[in-house]
This record gives structure tokens, sequence and C-alpha cells, in this order.
């Protein structure tokens, strides 16, 4: 009594603890799954961001090398003209449309580079022009200046007085000198554009090109320092030039472009709004990147980071989907455990019904729910035993339906099906109980007659067979017409196997087809 206590005991402790033991290991599963499926999308997340950020600093260098050629362009003008011809300057900048071509561009412009000893002569000729009230910006003596003499296209702001010298602010000087000893261009730092109120002037950068003397070497940096008589530039918002990049930014993304290798607010040139519909601050983002761009010799840091919509997009919701299903999944399980430990029979009888549907899915055509290939083959099989033993008759009609393949074509699959399934119906009302019809594929039926008296009495069913299908199919309102082809095969005239009895119906309902279709072929006749 006390052995069969313990394992009483036991058994109830076994009992118990199952459909625990199936929730933990559900869970463990749900976890690893989980962990694999969160590192999967951070992986192809980090992949969608990485070209994302690649995307945006090719557009940024693109845009600013298609600038570096405009300005070229302006450059090579004045190796054929004065720099004093603003006629040829306006008509030039006139022909390149900038709102079409260089959208972003605020202004074009020239700047005179006018030592001490030359500044009387430069306000006399600047005057001579019609600038009657010319000076320079501010006033007094220095030793070199750097005076904006024109600005194109000549309308709105741009036709603010010229003479403002840039060459005592530090941020463009420095802009000044390195496109001067390098002889390319140079863009300046953060500054505010001359043209702007103070007040509310959004942050702008400047893009400078030497000019030299024409037919002068500039191959030294010392013969740049002696040769330069100016600049050209173009001047930009920061915001515009964002705006004119080719494509568009991948949305989803929040994009903030620094002067410098500084991230500071002091630094900042632009940003995106990181804010969600409601205009509160979105969740922290999952991937975010600082690229160091030189750009016409000058440093800038674009930083780019992710946000909701565009995580989601790239599956980083997926990963709470999988640890819910799983959830889900590992409590379902550990109930159905638990019903099974607690309801053995009802677990039992449960088991039994869904094997038996299952054998019955696997036996059965889905469609028609007729015996499929694998069934009417064992009962074939069965026949053949039993009419080997009494040496008995029986025979296997090879059915294949005529005109059906336009009913797919013209109608759809939906409208073929429901004509099969009608056809299954026919046939099975006009065989016996005994009998087999099948559908062993497409549109081939097969009928296991058995047990088979005289020949004459299958040729019958036959053509029973054959009149039932040439009655019209009714089917979402169309009248379809199909017919039939049989080929009969009789044990064990024309077989003794079930291969052979088979390729005989085959080969009989081939020669119903040849025949013009709509007809029997018996396999022992010759025709």
């Amino acid at each position: 009594m006390t052995s069969e206590k313990f394992i009483n005991t036991t058994t109830r402790i076994v009992l118990v603890t199952l459909p625990w033991l199936v929730l933990t290991v559900m869970m463990g599963v749900t976890w690893f799954i989980w962990d694999h499926q969160r590192q999967t999308d951070r992986k192809a997340l980090r992949s969608q961001f990485d070209f994302a950020l690649r995307e945006t600093v090719s557009r940024v260098e693109q845009r600013i090398h298609g600038y570096e050629q405009m300005l070229r362009g302006v450059q090579s003008l004045f190796a054929t003209t004065a720099l004093s011809n603003r006629v040829a300057m306006h008509n030039y900048v006139d022909s390149l449309q900038l709102d079409a071509n260089f959208s972003g561009v605020q202004a074009i412009g020239l700047v005179d580079w006018i030592p001490a000893r030359h500044k009387s002569e430069h306000l006399i000729g600047m005057r001579s022009v019609g600038f009657v009230d010319y000076a320079i910006d501010p006033d007094g003596m220095r030793d070199v200046y750097a005076p904006i003499v024109q600005r194109e296209p000549y309308v709105g702001r741009n036709r603010a007085p010229v003479g403002i010298d840039i060459w005592v602010d530090p941020v463009r000087r420095l802009a000044l000198e390195k496109a001067r000893d390098s002889g390319m261009p140079a863009i300046s730092g953060k500054v505010e554009l001359k043209l702007d109120d103070r007040n509310k002037a959004p942050p702008g950068f400047v893009m400078y090109l030497p000019i030299y003397e024409q037919d002068r070497s500039h191959d030294t940096v010392e013969d740049r320092r002696t040769h330069l008589i100016g600049w050209v530039y173009a001047s930009f918002h920061m915001n515009d030039f964002m705006a004119s990049l080719y494509g568009a930014q991948d949305p989803g993304l929040a994009l903030a472009m620094y002067d410098g290798t500084d991230t500071s607010k002091a630094s900042l040139l632009y940003s995106t709004e990181n804010k969600n519909t409601m205009g509160e601050p979105v969740r922290p983002a999952a991937v975010v990147a600082n690229e160091y761009m030189v750009v016409a010799g000058h440093n800038w840091t674009l930083s780019l980071s992710t946000q909701e919509v565009f995580e989601d997009r790239y599956g980083m919701g997926k990963g709470v989907v999988t640890a819910g299903v799983g959830t889900v999944l590992g409590l379902a399980l550990a109930l159905l455990t638990w019903l099974m430990v607690n309801g053995r029979d009802r677990a039992l009888r449960l088991a039994e019904t869904m094997t038996e549907e299952l054998r019955h899915m696997a036996r059965h055509d889905p469609l028609t729910n007729l015996p499929n290939r694998a069934l009417f083959s064992d009962r074939l099989n069965q026949e053949l035993v039993r009419a080997k033993r009494q040496h008995g008759h029986f025979a296997m009609l090879f059915l294949d339906l005529d005109h059906f393949k336009p009913v797919n074509d013209n109608f759809g699959h939906g409208v073929g099906d429901q004509v099969l399934q009608q056809a299954a119906v026919r046939l099975q009302n006009c065989v016996r109980a005994s009998d087999t019809v099948g559908r062993i594929g497409g549109d081939e039926f097969v009928v296991l007659v058995a047990p088979l008296g005289e020949s004459e009495v299958v040729l019958a069913l036959a053509e029973k067979l054959c009149q039932v299908l040439r009655q019209p199919f009714v089917v979402d309102g169309h009248e379809l017409a199909i017919s039939c082809c049989i080929g009969v095969a009789i044990f064990p005239e024309d077989g003794e196997d079930a291969v052979t009895l088979t390729k005989a119906a085959d080969d009989a309902m081939y020669r119903a087809k040849v025949a013009g279709r709509d007809c029997v072929r018996l396999c022992t006749a010759s025709t």
C-alpha cells in the first residue's frame, strides 16, 4: 500500500506540474523567437537606415557640386570680360534661370578685391556707373577691402545697396582666404545673409570662388595672392538648400545639419521637426548616426535618426507581435494540457475525432469530397483480390471532361470548381452504392463498377454517365455545356493488375477523344 500510495502521489504531482512545465517551456521558446526576431528586425532597420544616410550624403554632395559648376561658369565669364562689366554678368545669371535649375540660391554676386591704395579709384568707378551714393561699409582706413559690388538677379532684396565689406567678417574672411589660396570653391561657416532681417534671419552660408587677372599665372599660393582681383559667390539659406536636394527624404527620419563638427545648438544649420502628430516629442530613436562631411573645403556634420514611422515600416513592431502571439499560444497550450490532464476521456475523444478528420482529408478530394487517387487505388486493389479469389468480374471506367478548359479560361477557376462539384454529384447519383466514383486530378474521374455481370451493363452505365454530363450546368447565372469521354476496361479480360487495368481504361478513353469526344470506348473493342 505504501508503494501504491507513493506512485499515486507522484502521479498527482506530475499531473499538477505538467501544465506549468508546458507554460515555462513555451515562454522560453517565445523569448528565443522574440529575441531572434528583434535582432533580425534591428539588422533590417540598420541596413535601410544606412542606405538612407548614404543617399542623403550623396544628394548633399551632388547639390554642392552642381553649385560649384554654376559658379565656375560665372568665373569663366570674367576670363573674357572685365570685372566691371555688369551687363555681362547680369545677362549670364539671367540665362541660368536660377528658379528652375538652381533652386535654393538667394543671390549670385561679385566681390571686388581693393588694396587701400586703389580705394579712391574704386569709389570713383562705382559712382560713375550710377551708384552716386556708393561707399564701402563699414567706413574707415584698412589695408584691404572686399566689398560686394553686384548682386543678381537684381530684383527684390537683391536691390539693396552694395558696398558691404565682407573682409571684416571673420567667418566670411576665412572662406575668402581659403578660396583665394586654393583656387577652389570654399564655403563659409554659419552666417546670417546681409540681406536678411537680423531679428528673424534663418541660418545660411556662402560659397566663394576666386577670380584672378587674365593671362597671369596662379599656379602657386603666392601667384594666386598677387593676381587676385575678386570673387564670385552664391548665397544660400540652409532651409532652402535642403529643400532643393535631388529626391525626397525617406519619411520617418529626423535630419539635422551642423556647421563644423560641433553638434551644439549654436552650430545648428538645419533640422526637421521631431514631433508626432500631436506635437509632442516622439520616443527615443532606435538608430542615430552622425556623418562628417567635407563640402567645398568646409566641414559639416549630418545627423540622422529614426522615428516611429520608419521603425515600424521596417519591422521594429514585429517583436511585440511575436511576443504577444507566443504568450497567447503558451497560455492556450498550457490550458489545453490542463484540460487533457483533468479530462483525459474528453481529450481522447477530441483526438480521435481530429484523427478521423485528418484520415478523411488524406483520402478524399478536398473539392468534390470524392475518393482521391490513394483511396481509389486501395479499393481497386481490394476488388482485385476479391475478384481473383471468387473468379469474378468488375469494370473500371476512366472519364475525362470535354470542353472544360474554356470554362476556366472564360469564367475563372471559381466557376470551374463549381462545375466539377456538380459533375461529381451527378456521377454519384448514377452508380450503385457498391460502386466507387473518384477524382484523380483536374477534370479526370474514375468509376469502379463491382461486381459486374455482363459487359453490356457497364456500357449502359457509361452511356448514362455521358448523358447526365451533357445536361447544361448553371453556375452564377452562366449556362455551360460540357461532355465527356469514357474508356472502359474489364477484369480480367483487359488486365489482371491495377497498372494494366488503369492503362487499358486510359487508352480506351484516349480513343474516345480521337473519335470525336462525347462517346464511350471499350478496351476489348477494336474501335
